[in-house]
């Protein structure tokens, strides 16, 4: 009897136990105590806050910041040091960094050998990378269209690449104004997707690929300066990506003269042939030239910065929300430093301030459900790389990632807004229409003053900006995202880049605006559903 009772008092107590429990679980869902939180932790963030630690990161001694630079180092050890003292744990086991490898070529020395005439670097063809120094005969060759392989129409069909350099046009074929791959006259991906024909043509045992392009001498003059600077790439290994095939793409000319080699008529023929009756033409032939893609490498190093919040609830803790800024800038050109304040001191510093926040909120026992990764990455300037790394080498499943919200450029105002209480947002609806209801939700609730700006949202805008920061190296793997941006100002990219200029009070409404949406997306029952098909880059 003694047994029994003493029995019913543990069920009791358990019992008991569990509604508390429950209690505090459901309370912590619910939506009015949410906002409260919410509203009392974002507060946390202030101006002053901001600019203090900008006027570190973006001061001479960081000397700009740049990529694999000692000013870059100097400021990976800033966030590290920030985060070890406000009690915030190394995102990437005991470290906060996680190394990448890089190397800095130069092609400038790359020459092409045609029929006895030499042909140079940007002069007459260009590439960017991906590949080694190499040297190619151009003696067995194959003409191969368009490159494209497709149902509707097959440049390879009839020949076979394996051991030949592929000799093909950009762009894709045409018949009676139609495109021939869609047969419609809107065009297909393969039109603009270069690096999809030389994988392609990798696949068919391609030793090198030309590309012929008609447009050279209108696209070539509005890069030149940056084929002509040393190229900073990372440093994967071929399962990756790395060791592209050799590839070069070519102007008119100098295809005409290869093909003339050979004893074929020209691009101009070829295209013509095809197009007459929309039907591929490809056919081998032995050129008389060399491609001598000589490139001089240097290998170093960066860092991404990673600091991390656990989730508190059990079962959601291993989803992780992302939120994301670069810390590199473009550093000393011409004996001149950029301290890059807003490009991207602002998006860094904001980044900081929200780890703080969302650390007050930890301490006091009101911690975020699911967990927070501040992911700072480098290489951004020199094309994304670093985020680039970290998706392919994630720290955290991607499959868990439940959206990045990432913050570059958030400091000024640009010439098309006579007010600073503007942002734009880049990709909240690109992937998910729950992210982009929790987004306006918390405009709604928080910051309704603040202009919601989708300008740069649209996939047909020039700017195409959605393909331009970190954010995108998350959407490429299906995970939502949101991009907060002010906009260019004539001072991008350059030395007057600096904090005298940034509009802190600004900054601080967008801060706490990605503060609320973030806690939202942490503290919310269900993960943005991913329920948009991404149309594909053109």
């Amino acid at each position: 009897m003694n047994m029994m009772k003493e029995l019913m008092i543990k069920k009791t107590l358990c019992m008991g136990l569990c509604v508390m429990m429950l209690t505090g679980l459901k309370a912590q869902e619910d939506p009015a105590e949410r906002e409260a939180l919410s509203r009392k932790y974002g507060a946390s963030i202030t101006a002053g806050e901001l600019r203090a630690h900008l006027e570190v990161l973006a001061s001479d001694a960081y000397e700009g910041r740049e990529t694999g630079k000692p000013g870059q180092k100097k400021a990976a050890q800033y966030l590290a040091d920030y985060y070890t003292g406000e009690g915030i744990a190394p995102g990437n086991g005991n470290s906060y960094l996680q190394p990448f490898p890089l190397k800095l070529t130069r092609n400038n020395e790359a020459t092409m050998e045609v029929a006895g005439k030499t042909y140079r670097f940007a002069d007459d063809f260009y590439f960017w990378g991906g590949f080694n120094s190499t040297e190619l005969s151009l003696e067995q060759c194959v003409f191969a269209g368009y490159g494209i392989e497709s149902p509707a129409y097959n440049d390879y069909a009839e020949i076979s690449a394996e051991g030949k350099v592929v000799v093909l046009m950009k762009g894709e074929p045409k018949y009676k104004g139609k495109s021939v791959v869609t047969g419609t006259a809107v065009p297909s991906a393969w039109a603009e997707d270069m690096e999809g024909k030389i994988m392609l043509a990798a696949q068919k045992g391609a030793i090198g690929v030309l590309i012929i392009d008609e447009e050279y001498e209108f696209y070539v003059p509005r890069v030149r300066f940056w084929l002509e600077q040393p190229m900073m790439q990372l440093d994967k290994p071929a399962s990756k990506g790395g060791g592209l095939l050799p590839y070069a793409v070519c102007k008119e000319s100098l295809g005409n003269a290869l093909l003339a080699s050979g004893k074929k008529k020209s691009i101009a023929a070829q295209c013509k042939a095809i197009s007459k009756k929309g039907k591929p033409k490809s056919f081998y032939f032995t050129g008389n030239g060399i491609f001598n893609a000589r490139r001089n490498m240097t290998a170093l190093a960066s860092e991404n910065v990673l600091a991390f919040i656990e989730g508190s609830d059990p079962s959601l803790k291993e989803e992780i929300v992302v939120i994301s800024a670069h810390y590199d800038h473009i550093g000393i050109v011409n004996g001149q430093i950029n301290n890059g304040a807003d490009d991207d001191g602002s998006g860094t510093v904001t980044t900081l301030e929200i780890a703080e926040a969302f650390a007050t909120a930890r301490e006091e026992g009101k911690g975020p459900r699911r967990s927070i990764l501040f992911l700072h990455v480098s290489g951004e300037e020199k094309g994304l790389l670093g985020s680039e790394w970290y998706t392919e080498y994630p720290v955290y499943p991607l499959e868990n990632t439940v959206c990045d919200l990432n913050i570059d450029m958030i400091g000024r105002k640009d010439s098309l807004h006579t007010t600073a209480e503007y942002v734009y947002l880049i990709g909240s609806d690109r992937l998910s229409t729950d992210l982009h209801r929790i987004s306006e939700q918390c405009h709604e609730t928080y910051a309704s003053n603040l202009y919601l700006d989708y300008t740069y949202n649209d996939p047909n805008d020039p700017e195409q900006f959605y393909y331009r920061s970190d954010h995108y190296n998350f959407a490429k793997n299906n995970i939502p995202v949101i991009f907060y941006f002010t906009g260019v100002h004539p001072d991008y990219h350059k030395p007057g880049d600096d904090v005298e200029k940034i509009m802190f009070d600004k900054m601080e409404t967008i801060a706490r605006l990605i503060f609320h949406t973030a806690w939202e997306v942490a503290n919310r029952d269900e993960r943005p559903k991913v329920d948009v098909v991404a149309a594909p880059r053109d």
